[in-house]
């Protein structure tokens, strides 16, 4: 009709509006987030129980009281019996079944290993292989101690352009951020102490498993028996 004023529409600002809350929402959702593992992360020090000095003497003692120089299974028993004489079950759960082998793909190396403790912050397991073997470190949320048992571990760090080699006894620590190729010769084993936040690490080492290699199997044993060494820990207050 001629003269009619046609009406304004009224949902778009509210719409806008709308949508800004829902923004501002989010972001101080996530403020909150990064503030807490902020927080988290400046105060983890205190749920560590194991410290890397001391499990190097002892991957050291293990290595220098073995009858022979490739005894391995002398070597992680030593491991195992002294762990479980110096820290109580109250206080911190370890997996003493040494025949809990599992196989383990990652960064595109190959190898074996038990897990004699799996918790929110640290993680105590033997990896090594008697073929020898080579890959990716990753890039992980924690410092990593790799105490060389038996054989030779090999690293490469651009741009260093030497090789760093490890022998038996010798630590091999790789900061937490930092990335290094490495090679573990025939017959190598070692101790892998970490201590940070291990759940960001697990992605790492169940992606060759489930992309490359399909190896389900293994993949489930693994995710299994990390599940109740983690899950055993936070039952005793072990973070």
């Amino acid at each position: 009709m001629a003269g009619s004023k046609a009406k304004k529409p009224t949902g778009a600002p509210q719409a806008s509006s709308s949508c800004l809350k829902k923004w501002l929402a989010r972001g101080v959702a996530l403020f909150l987030f990064l503030a807490t593992c902020s927080w988290l992360d400046a105060i983890k020090d205190r749920w560590y129980v194991f410290d890397p000095t001391s499990l190097h003497k002892l991957a050291q003692e293990a290595v220098a009281s073995a009858p022979h120089p490739d005894d391995i299974n002398y070597m992680i028993q030593h491991i195992v019996t002294n762990l479980t004489q110096n820290y109580p079950s109250t206080q911190i759960k370890l997996n003493t079944n040494t025949s809990e082998w599992m196989f383990n793909n990652a960064g595109g190396a190959m190898g074996a290993m038990y897990i004699i403790h799996a918790s929110i912050t640290e993680y105590l397991i033997i990896f090594g292989t008697p073929l020898g073997t080579e890959g990716h470190t990753g890039i992980h949320t924690a410092d990593d101690y790799f105490n060389i048992l038996v054989g030779e571990q090999w690293a490469f760090d651009p741009p260093k352009l030497e090789k760093e080699v490890y022998p038996p006894g010798s630590v091999h620590h790789l900061p937490r951020g930092h990335l290094k190729q490495y090679k573990m010769h025939e017959g190598c084993f070692a101790m892998e102490y970490a201590r940070g936040w291990i759940p960001l690490m697990l992605p790492f080492g169940a992606a060759d498993m489930i992309t490359s290699t399909l190896d389900y199997v293994s993949f489930g044993r693994t995710a299994r028996i990390t599940a109740r060494e983690m899950l055993g820990n936070l039952l005793i207050g072990k973070i």
